[in-house]
């Protein structure tokens, strides 16, 4: 008889070959099998919509220099896109299509939170199915990978209707976390304080926080004060990341699928960015100065003076640029027009709202990054990069 013998990592490859190749026929044999040797890292955040994509955005980025095989899960998601019949959390989406990862991308995004979802478990809970399907996609997804990002949903107590808060997330998964919060001092800290004490009753470490969108004119003034009062908790500033415009600023992409709208000419500048957003109810003349780049013109569509003013030569001659222009009320200009619309380079849509409807749907706007972002990248990378120590991430993560 002959006896060989494995070194532990490759052991624990080779036991991982198994649970994938059985997963699905012995669940409750594979299911004892967790991955708790791949590095992992939770971002969290004190509440939506503060920086949770941005942060993990950059960081795979970043962490690429320490680690060349990363994976990502986002392992309970709320907005989503339909890549081959299933449902991809939009942001497990961008990851994959943004550094190209070698991940399932059903694992990427196991549990889909539609509109429905809460009702069901609420009359028939079914937790430890979830928390299975959580475990076996992050297998999967660390399955050949140094390191592996993790993205929460909302703040540490999003999920707790059906017993899967951010914070019970992150110990299933045996995770330590980031808390990224928005720029400032007393604020910031308060919400750090409520969600610290989540992570803490589930036994989670919270092993840093990074404060996103600091005004620039601020930053030494609350990176000093922030520093401060976080030690008073415990808890250590890994990063202050400059307020950028930009990365608030809506495209014209995003534009066309929060509006019903029909694209009246060939542009593929679909990406252009907004940063000013003008309903034209003036005359043509003194709707000349607000024609310039990163204007949205919004613009009832029977008014043909605007829109041919919108495309007449600037004072240098060349022709006139903006992000854009939404014509709305539905009602198609005239043929002449039409032919000066085909014209224009820029994307000039339709739409059946008026131009308050319209406006206000622009101004309510929850704006995400999107693999077709190149600027706002770019940009997240660099900054990420700058104003975020990633090595002192990485020393904590793995120690």
């Amino acid at each position: 008889m002959r006896l060989f013998f494995l070194e532990p990592d490759k052991f624990y490859q080779a036991i991982r070959v198994i649970h994938h190749d059985l997963s699905d026929t012995f669940n409750p044999f594979c299911s004892l099998m967790k991955n708790i040797v791949t590095p992992r890292l939770f971002i969290a955040a004190t509440r939506q919509n503060d920086g949770k994509t941005t942060t993990s955005l950059g960081l795979l980025s970043a962490l690429k220099k320490y680690y060349p095989r990363i994976g990502f899960i986002k392992p309970v998601g709320q907005r989503f896109v339909d890549v081959e019949q299933h449902k991809i959390d939009e942001d497990s989406f961008l990851m994959d299509k943004v550094y190209g990862l070698n991940c399932p991308l059903p694992e990427m995004s196991p549990i889909a939170v539609a509109s429905d979802f809460t009702k069901k478990y609420l009359n028939s809970a079914n937790n430890d199915q979830l928390v299975m399907r959580v475990e076996q996609a992050f297998d999967r997804v660390a399955w050949e990978k140094d390191f592996v990002v993790c993205e929460g949903t909302g703040h540490a107590g999003v999920g707790s209707v059906f017993d899967l808060s951010n914070a019970r997330v992150a110990k299933v998964l045996n995770a330590k976390v980031i808390l990224v919060t928005q720029g400032g001092i007393g604020r910031p800290i308060d919400e750090i304080a409520l969600n610290q004490a989540l992570f803490e009753r589930d036994g989670v470490e919270i092993i840093g926080v990074i404060l996103n969108k600091v005004m620039k004119q601020k930053i030494e003034y609350i990176t000093e004060f922030a520093r401060k009062g976080l030690e008073r908790r415990g808890l250590h500033l890994l990063g202050v990341i400059p307020h950028q415009r930009m990365l608030s600023s809506p495209t014209m992409e995003l534009i066309k699928d929060a509006l019903e709208v029909t694209q009246l000419n060939a542009s593929k500048e679909i990406h252009n960015i907004i940063d000013n957003v003008v309903v034209a109810a003036m005359s043509a003349p003194n709707a000349r100065k607000y024609f310039k780049p990163g204007s949205l013109m919004i613009v009832p569509a029977d008014r043909e003076d605007l829109i041919e003013a919108a495309s007449a030569p600037g004072k240098a001659g060349l022709p006139t640029k903006l992000s854009g222009m939404i014509l709305t009320d539905d009602l198609t200009p005239s043929s002449r027009v039409m032919d000066i619309i085909r014209g224009m380079s820029y994307p000039v849509f339709l739409t059946s709202q008026n131009s308050y409807q319209v406006a206000s749907t622009v101004h309510d706007l929850i704006v995400k990054t999107r693999p077709g972002d190149a600027a706002k990248i770019a940009l997240i990378r660099d900054l990420v990069k700058a104003h975020v120590n990633v090595g002192e991430i990485v020393d904590k993560t793995i120690r």
